[in-house]
């Protein structure tokens, strides 16, 4: 199932395209694209190019630790994420290398490189799911991440499904509208709630 961005203005297909299902279909992913994704993430942009963020991976191939990144979700998250072949959980690494200091810029960043991941995924025609439903605490110890870094987010990887897979309200969401504010509710121009004029 593709669900292209309605865009107000042109993008890049890739962007249109690009959308976070919660139908996976149970299959695979082939080795050297889960390689390609971590490939993407690499080389995204980040502060002083300290590259913050940080990969915890499980495949259903390896159930014990696929299951131990499952298990950190929310009920409702693990209602449908079931099927998704790959899990991931994105750490930021809060302090910067060299001096210790903190690093207000690693989760922007850390975003970053999802962003890369994601999209990624997308013209490799995999779809990817982000999750803030998650127990950070139960991550934090289940995976055993120390002191200095932030659990961020989970991420579900797989190749798109059948929405009729879906209880029905999620069924409902997988085939409604994609919907987003308009880029004038938030690009300003000159100083806070300024109207753009790039945007007329």
């Amino acid at each position: 199932m593709e669900k292209r961005a309605p865009v107000q203005f042109p993008i890049h297909d890739l962007l249109a395209r690009r959308w976070s299902p919660r139908a996976f279909a149970e299959r695979p992913i082939e080795a050297d694209k889960v390689r390609s994704l971590f490939e993407a993430a690499r080389w995204a942009p980040s502060s002083n190019n300290e590259q913050p963020w940080r990969f915890i991976v499980a495949s259903r191939d390896d159930e014990p630790q696929w299951n131990r990144l499952l298990a950190c979700l929310l009920e409702g998250n693990r209602k449908w994420v079931f099927r998704a072949p790959v899990l991931i959980l994105s750490v930021a690494s809060l302090k910067f290398a060299d001096d210790l200091k903190p690093n207000r810029h690693a989760m922007h960043d850390t975003g970053m490189a999802v962003e890369n991941l994601v999209l990624q995924a997308a013209a490799l025609g995999l779809v990817a799911h982000q999750m803030a439903g998650f127990d950070v605490e139960k991550a934090r110890a289940d995976l055993k991440i120390p002191d200095g870094y932030e659990p961020v987010a989970m991420i579900a990887i797989g190749y798109p499904g059948d929405p009729n897979i879906l209880p029905d309200r999620l069924k409902q969401r997988e085939l409604g509208p994609r919907e987003r504010n308009k880029a004038s509710a938030f690009v300003f121009s000159g100083e806070w709630g300024q109207s753009s004029p790039f945007l007329s």
